[in-house]
């Protein structure tokens, strides 16, 4: 096709705040996991799709399928939906202790 670009898996970003490697971020409704370090209003390559650990809130328990969201105040992900943007699914259950931090995410790519 004449008008292709590329397979939009990983798409250049401008960093709306400083991210390291595995850091989550979210540009206006485009969510992804940052490929490599960026400070403020520099580009970053970002991973659209696929499964990651990210960082999610302590003590809140997860089930498979449950849907997931950013909580960009935070910068951590959570199944609360209120005022977060959805970014994927659990694929593993997580407990509910306060320890239990990371949780494994699927993304479902920006909408």
């Amino acid at each position: 096709m004449k008008n292709y670009v590329q397979p939009g898996n990983t798409i250049t970003l401008t960093a709306p705040y400083a991210v390291v490697s595995g850091d989550g971020l979210l540009v206006g409704s485009v969510f992804g996991v940052a490929a490599g370090t960026a400070a403020s209003g520099e580009p970053v390559e970002t991973a659209l799709v696929g499964v990651f650990d990210l960082t999610k809130v302590g003590s809140q328990a997860w089930t498979v399928g449950a849907r997931v969201y950013w909580d960009d105040t935070n910068k951590r992900t959570t199944t609360v939906s209120t005022d977060n943007a959805l970014i994927g699914v659990a694929v593993e259950a997580v407990a509910s202790g306060a320890g239990d931090t990371i949780g494994r995410v699927r993304l479902n790519a920006s909408f």
